[in-house]
């Protein structure tokens, strides 16, 4: 999927600069989840990461650290996550408005389902969506099956590549990168399953929260808010 049809998909929140910015957000597939109880499976650890929009100033700390941590290409088409300039926010001050976006670590993934060698997978612990390069052929056919533009080839690897919510720092206790050098605390992340993470606590907390292109049916585990 090329990148002008992703933000063309944004709708509303690119074109729509007469509203108020989370009035905007609203127009494009706004709605209430609840992320324990909408249809998901049993996982013994649900990780989610929350965007606090209003929060994201666009100093993009996050895109720099993520490719410090992965040793990723300075190509901007090379990315685990990215942020986007979305327009400038209709309010008292007159903010610009940005949108981190990174894999959505999908319940319902259909890179997974697309894969013919099985190379994207999801794990069954934890719901972190993988590829084994050793299996990827560079078909490209999960990139284009992927509805947020999150994947991409990488020609040292001869495979795609993409967030894993830094899985082998999760796995000494760390958060991912992108997370631990947020500034502005925009960024927020932990699992689901503990109703005392930061995760859980701030969707409680906020007055109202969406996922990017909930009409797709994949059961995003990255949300986001502009009211907490």
């Amino acid at each position: 999927m090329e990148r002008r049809l992703f933000i063309k998909g944004l709708g509303a929140i690119t074109l729509i600069t007469a509203l108020p910015f989370t009035d905007a957000l609203a127009l494009d597939g706004y709605h209430h989840v609840d992320p324990v109880r909408d249809g998901r499976p049993k996982k013994k650890h649900n990780y989610a990461m929350v965007i606090v929009q209003n929060r994201c100033i666009g100093c993009k700390a996050c895109e720099l650290s993520c490719k410090k941590t992965w040793n990723l290409s300075e190509k901007p088409e090379n990315y685990r996550t990215k942020v986007m300039y979305i327009g400038k926010a209709q309010s008292f001050n007159y903010r610009r408005s940005w949108m981190p976006v990174l894999c959505n670590q999908c319940d319902n993934p259909p890179c997974v389902s697309v894969c013919p060698t099985s190379a994207s997978y999801k794990r069954e612990e934890d719901g972190i969506i993988l590829v084994d390069p050793k299996k990827c052929i560079g078909c490209k056919t999960c990139m284009a099956g992927c509805p947020y533009d999150a994947r991409y080839y990488d020609e040292r690897i001869h495979s795609v590549d993409k967030c894993t919510f830094c899985q082998p720092r999760l796995e000494k206790g760390l958060e991912p990168a992108c997370v631990e050098n947020c500034l502005m605390g925009a960024r927020v992340f932990g699992d689901l399953n503990d109703p005392e993470s930061d995760v859980s606590k701030l969707l409680r907390k906020a007055m109202s929260y969406h996922v990017l292109k909930p009409e797709e049916g994949t059961k995003c585990n990255v949300f986001y808010t502009t009211r907490t």
